[in-house]
């Protein structure tokens, strides 16, 4: 029963004390290890509950495909032509951040060097804008074909 008790203590993390430096009576810390385990019981009904709610905003997001936002479908790409770069605007939903990796893929697979990238979200839109340096700016990098690639990787079913 000892071996149990000390293997019991061990697994808490912080083994109780009295105020005078000694351990606490055995009813004790098995008080404190009920309640340890009840708060990690609470604790990990909120994680599971949490994990579904990101599941389904997930599954839905994914299940629209592009959604309708104040009058707008997002997301949008938009790419210009620097001359001797581009840049890359994505308006897309807050949680989408797979697109903002996707466009600095794309424009590091095309030659460029990202040189910064920004991100601003206002209400129930996010604003990512990325600013690449190509080392060729001849080299055959069109802003058109950038922008296809873009697509294709934010609506692979299109």
């Amino acid at each position: 029963m000892k071996a149990l008790c000390s293997k019991l203590d061990s697994l808490l993390p912080n083994t109780p004390t009295s105020r005078e430096g000694a351990a606490l009576p055995l009813p004790d810390r098995l008080d404190e290890a009920a309640n340890y385990i009840k708060s990690l019981q609470g604790r990990l009904e909120r994680m599971k509950e949490r994990k579904r709610q990101l599941l389904e905003s997930e599954g839905s997001s994914r299940g629209r495909g592009s959604e309708e936002r104040g009058g707008m479908r997002l997301p949008q790409i938009e790419v210009q032509d620097l001359g001797s770069g581009f840049r890359v605007v994505i308006i897309s939903s807050p949680g989408d951040r797979l697109l903002f990796y996707e466009a600095v893929r794309v424009l590091e697979e095309e030659g460029g060097e990202i040189l910064n990238a920004n991100f601003l979200v206002v209400g129930d839109k996010a604003f990512h804008s990325i600013h690449s340096m190509v080392a060729d700016p001849r080299g055959g990098s069109e802003a058109s074909k950038v922008l296809e690639r873009l697509k294709k990787a934010c609506h692979p079913c299109c």
